[in-house]
């Protein structure tokens, strides 16, 4: 029963712990949008393979995530919480230590297994914990502090690159989890459905794990193979197979990860789309925001990271107080006008093109963020609430795993299908740049090639010294040309998130599932 006060010592608890192990998973994402160009650099890595080191961790999440939520409601929610955060403290190490991008990669998907257990639980202690008219205002509070922890990891990620310390981003991770650790074993009670059996749906996460990697292996390999492949659309086809195939699993299986009657209720159904087409334009647009901050524009990663500031700043100021609105007035409207303004600010970010650097931020870039930040702040808490609130105390880890798997479920497509379009948007560009160079095919095709590295493109060696500042500049211009494509692709996405507020999510009589 949900009836510890926010404002009491174990609820205070139960928040910090929440807090911490989510701001472990969080932070980095954001840090390691800042760090790629230096690590890309230490590592020898290829473009493509800056999107498999993202979607390796993701993959898991995503896959895993559901399987998270459901054990937590079964076999106890504080202890699987632990188990995630242990795990995900051993992946973190092991990235750190990392010699190479292949070794990387895999301790990335070690991450990712933790961060399944880790991720759904802290919501889910919150709800199932905390006193029913409160918990808005825990949501808000959670979402407000790991949001605000999660953007200033551009800022310690830059920070760290800058110093040639990209590798601490992983091993920051080990004493927040320790401490969450103790607090969890020494501060806050086991929760757990004493009615629910133990089962897992085994053939369910097979084929949404097989399902994802498949169309994500897809869309990675477009840019070097072409779309035409059939190694492309095989897997494209058999991962759409499979991800409905999983669909007809859930609905006749008895004990499902995701529990298709969940969707009957349209607040979360709605919510859920939601989630799904705000966070792919988000992961998208913030992504490439920091790819171009640092490879085109000549921001150096601490100052690519400090452009961020004004969204920390607005959450810092905006979400919790949205999250009392929500318990107040409904999410219905704020979940309607967030989504919307976030999206305007991607599109005002779209049309930012080549600048003098940090010292143009304020009349180029910052416009653009504080829109975005805006919206986002409005959105993060009401958001959570209306999942959270739409299912009863029973599902809450489950509803949590679902709407956790969904947000890294529409990363990793956005990272999968955005990758693999911004490849041919700067290829296509950049065919439009050299044009009229007078090279011959061999070496036109070796500048081209260098599209699969986006900005970290680099002259070949045999291109002859007069044309080398001209492709140089192409490099550029293209990676820019690229950047403003997804920025708007991106900001549709957060339009669509709107909509979908303004179709299915209702503010009052909302029946429990």
């Amino acid at each position: 029963m949900a009836n510890v006060l926010l404002r009491s010592a174990e609820g205070k608890w139960i928040m910090t712990s929440a807090i911490m192990a989510s701001a472990m998973a969080f932070i980095d994402s954001t840090a390691l949008n800042v760090v790629l160009p230096a690590l890309q650099l230490s590592l020898h890595a290829t473009g493509t393979d800056l999107f498999w080191l993202l979607n390796a961790y993701l993959l898991m999440l995503a896959s895993l995530i559901l399987i998270g939520g459901s054990l937590g409601d079964k076999l106890g929610r504080r202890k699987v919480f632990m188990m995630g955060i242990l795990i995900f403290i051993a992946g973190s190490t092991a990235c750190g230590f990392a010699p190479n991008i292949n070794i990387l990669i895999l301790s990335r998907i070690a991450q990712g297994v933790g961060g399944a257990f880790m991720i759904p639980g802290s919501l889910s202690l919150i709800s199932s914990s905390i006193d029913e008219k409160e918990r808005g205002k825990a949501i808000g509070t959670w979402s407000a502090v790991t949001t605000v922890v999660t953007m200033g990891g551009p800022v310690l990620g830059g920070a760290l690159a800058d110093a040639g310390l990209w590798r601490y981003i992983f091993f920051i991770n080990v004493p927040i989890g320790l401490a969450a650790l103790v607090i969890l074993a020494l501060k806050v009670k086991e929760i757990r459905d004493m009615d629910s059996d133990t089962a897992i749906d085994f053939p369910g996460a097979v084929a949404i794990a097989l399902g994802l990697a498949l169309l994500t292996f897809g869309f990675l390999r477009i840019p070097a193979i072409g779309l035409g492949n059939w190694q492309v659309y095989s897997s494209l086809v058999a991962g759409l197979l499979l991800l409905i195939a999983f669909l007809l699993i859930e609905a006749k299986s008895k004990r499902p990860m995701m529990p298709l009657q969940l969707f009957a209720n349209s607040t979360f159904s709605g919510a859920n789309l939601l989630t799904f087409f705000l966070y792919a334009g988000l992961g998208s647009g913030m992504l490439f925001l920091s790819l171009n901050l640092v490879q085109a524009q000549g921001y150096s990663q601490l100052q690519s990271g400090l452009t961020f500031l004004p969204f920390t700043v607005l959450m810092i100021i905006i979400a919790r107080y949205a999250g009392g609105l929500a318990d107040k007035f409904g999410p219905r409207l704020l979940l309607i006008l967030g989504p919307a303004t976030s999206g305007a600010g991607l599109l005002i970010l779209s049309f930012v093109k080549q600048t003098n650097g940090p010292a143009e931020y304020w009349t180029t870039f910052f416009p653009g963020i504080l829109v975005f930040g805006l919206g986002m702040s409005f959105t993060v808490a009401p958001l959570t609430a209306a999942v959270m609130g739409s299912v009863s105390d029973h599902f809450s880890g489950t509803a949590s795993g679902i709407n956790n798997a969904l947000t890294r479920i529409a990363n990793v497509f956005a990272n999968a299908i955005f990758g693999a379009l911004a490849v041919l948007f700067f290829a296509g560009a950049l065919q439009g740049q050299i044009k009229n160079l007078t090279m011959n095919v061999k070496d036109k095709q070796a500048v081209t090639a260098e599209a699969a590295n986006l900005g970290n493109a680099k002259v070949p060696a045999q291109i002859n010294t007069a044309d080398k500042k001209i492709i140089t500049r192409a490099y550029k211009a293209s990676f820019i040309d690229a950047y403003s494509n997804i920025m708007r692709i991106s900001a549709g996405l957060g339009f669509l998130g709107a909509l979908m507020a303004f179709v299915f999510i209702r503010d009052s009589a909302v029946k429990k599932v």
